[in-house]
């Protein structure tokens, strides 16, 4: 069984396109530009199931209109709408030491200088120009963090772990 340790959200099935069952998935990470895959995983009634391409095409860096196998009518397709679109993280960590900010979700942050682990990062927020890593502390209390590449010492994709030195007073 997939756990949501095992991938990481990617994007989302828009509409169906056509009547033989293919689908608009939009993304918002560059995999596709730096591994090549058989199948994405995708949420169903709170599941998470792979599905495996049958063909797929771009229709611009943030949108592919996809024909998953086993999915062959409108009907179908539209079943998948709005299902949120995971992707492997064996596959991603293959791609090497280069891995996209939706990736480190899930990741531990551990500041450089205390040694100490600060928390899990939640999430990432990429909506302003200051890039923000969301943790949760082991109180389970939130707190933001930049996430500049100067304060970013090592990711280690292997163990799941970003090496950060942390402004003094965030934490």
């Amino acid at each position: 069984m997939i756990s949501h340790d095992d991938v990481y959200r990617i994007g989302r099935i828009g509409k169906s396109h056509g009547v033989s069952g293919e689908v608009v998935m939009h993304f918002d990470d560059d995999v596709f530009d730096r591994v090549e895959a058989d199948y994405v995983v995708l949420e169903i009634d709170g599941i998470l199931v792979p599905f495996f391409f049958e063909e797929y095409r771009f229709r611009n860096d943030a949108t592919v209109i996809v024909k998953f196998e086993g999915v062959d009518s409108e009907q179908r397709a539209r079943e998948l709408t709005h299902a949120e679109v995971f992707f492997p993280r064996n596959l991603a960590d293959e791609a090497g030491d280069n891995p996209s900010l939706a990736m480190l979700v899930g990741y531990r942050l551990i500041d450089e200088v205390s040694k100490k682990e600060v928390g899990k990062i939640k999430s990432v927020d990429d909506t302003t120009i200051n890039i923000l890593f969301e943790v949760t502390n082991a109180e389970g209390t939130d707190i933001l963090i930049p996430a500049a590449d100067e304060l970013i010492k090592e990711i280690n994709t292997r163990e799941r772990l970003i090496i950060m030195n942390i402004p003094q007073g965030l934490i």
